[in-house]
């Protein structure tokens, strides 16, 4: 009796070692400790749900080197399982290099998919009608400004309607307070901010509203976009930006964290994350009673019209080589869940694409966001299209040119389509 108990005990056991042995494991790349502890309880939902093991990846930050170390590890065929992309200008190209795995069929069959933002469901759609990501977090990016600075000065705080109506309030704002009037961000240092906290907050309103055409060639020689340069310009030379601090490392740290709580900067672009981290509760120089003093306008039109312009916020997406496609799909439905969106917001401040959260308690309580939420809704977008992470660069070369007072607007509309060309060939820009 004694032998039989001990051998089945040695049996289960032996059991469990081959279980453990053979236990999958999904590896996840993350970068940034809000990140991953965003996805703590996803990670352990994943966990007891599939019976895996879930290994987290952190890679480096910043956005650039994360993505850097990413395509080389995908290029080489060792790349973690599931991972999110830090810009959605990367996306269409990692698409056309053939790392992400279609989800079109399996997001589509997601009950909860249905109460997405219609924004979000239209930015995951890529050029081949195929979604590879999930869409689960939103960026909704408008312009920033002291609200407090203007009162005192007598300056009116009424959204500009026009371009013109921007930059001369910009200029106004420099005359009566020694303030420098509007930032958009600029220049190499800046990475693809230039392009997706900048550039493209102009182009929606501009001539040239999208940077692709019917036939997926890349725009780039419209009027829109030299009058897009001309903008930087006029701000550059009239000294209405800051530029000295955009020519060095981490050129967000002046303008951003110094200058804009100190009042040195009136107005800024940026994202519904700068309530709470770059200015709120969860900055090292927070600005008091933020969400009375900084009010926000949307981004006018070059003629008319106001944008509020949102980016898929890091979507997450399936290595299209991993070695269980399907359990690293399914583990994808996690990550989109209206929890983990909540996680993300409470953490790293962007937006849930799911309506549903405007019923989850937890996020009611992000008082900062919940009215950004419902702005949502009108969110407007540029189409992505395969070759828009060599734009953004192009985009960071031409304003980094302007910064320098190397050129006008005509000569970075030409250094971007250079750039692009001699990247990309002749034959990909209109």
């Amino acid at each position: 009796m004694k032998k039989t108990v001990i051998g089945g005990l040695c049996a289960i056991l032996l059991s469990a070692v081959s279980t453990l042995a053979h236990a999958e494991t999904i590896r996840i790349a993350n970068h940034g400790q809000a990140g991953i502890d965003a996805m703590k309880s996803t990670v352990e939902k994943i966990e007891k749900k599939y019976g895996v093991t879930v290994e987290v990846v952190e890679y480096p930050a910043p956005d650039k080197d994360y993505l850097t170390k990413l395509l080389t590890e995908l290029g080489a065929g060792n790349a973690p399982d599931l991972f999110s992309i830090p810009t959605t200008a990367a996306v269409a190209d990692m698409v056309e290099a053939g790392y992400l795995a279609p989800v079109t069929k399996e997001i589509k069959a997601w009950d909860s998919y249905a109460n997405f933002y219609d924004v979000a469901k239209q930015l995951a759609v890529s050029p081949d009608g195929e979604t590879y990501v999930m869409p689960f977090m939103l960026g909704i990016q408008e312009i920033y400004y002291r609200k407090d600075v203007l009162d005192k000065a007598g300056i009116s705080t009424e959204q500009p309607k026009t371009w013109k109506e921007l930059l001369d309030r910009a200029a106004e704002i420099k005359k009566k307070t020694g303030a420098y009037g509007l930032l958009f961000p600029a220049g190499v240092s800046w990475g693809s901010g230039a392009f997706d906290e900048g550039f493209q907050h102009l182009v929606v309103g501009s001539k040239t509203p999208q940077l692709v055409d019917a036939d997926g060639k890349l725009d780039l020689n419209g009027e829109g976009i030299k009058d897009v340069f001309d903008v930087y310009k006029q701000l550059i030379d009239n000294d209405l930006m800051p530029t000295q601090p955009l020519l060095g490392p981490e050129p967000w740290v002046v303008p951003k964290y110094q200058m804009f709580p100190a009042g040195k900067l009136a107005a800024t672009t940026c994202g519904s994350w700068c309530y709470i981290f770059d200015w709120g509760r969860e900055s090292k120089n927070p600005i008091p009673e933020v969400t009375k003093v900084v009010g926000t306008w949307t981004v006018p039109g070059q003629t008319g019209g106001q944008y509020v312009l949102a980016n898929l916020a890091a979507p997450w997406a399936v290595n299209s080589k991993s070695a269980n496609v399907e359990l690293a799909k399914k583990a994808l439905m996690e990550i989109g869940s209206v929890e983990t969106q909540v996680s993300y917001a409470a953490r790293i401040g962007n937006i849930p694409s799911s309506k549903d959260a405007a019923k989850n308690a937890d996020f009611q309580k992000l008082t900062e966001l919940v009215p950004i939420h419902a702005a949502a809704e009108n969110g407007t977008f540029l189409k992505q299209a395969s070759g828009f992470g060599t734009v953004s660069e192009g985009v960071a070369r031409a304003t980094e040119a302007l910064l320098r007072k190397e050129t006008d607007a005509a000569g970075a509309q030409k250094i971007l389509v250079d750039y692009v060309k001699e990247t990309l060939g002749d034959e990909v820009v209109k």
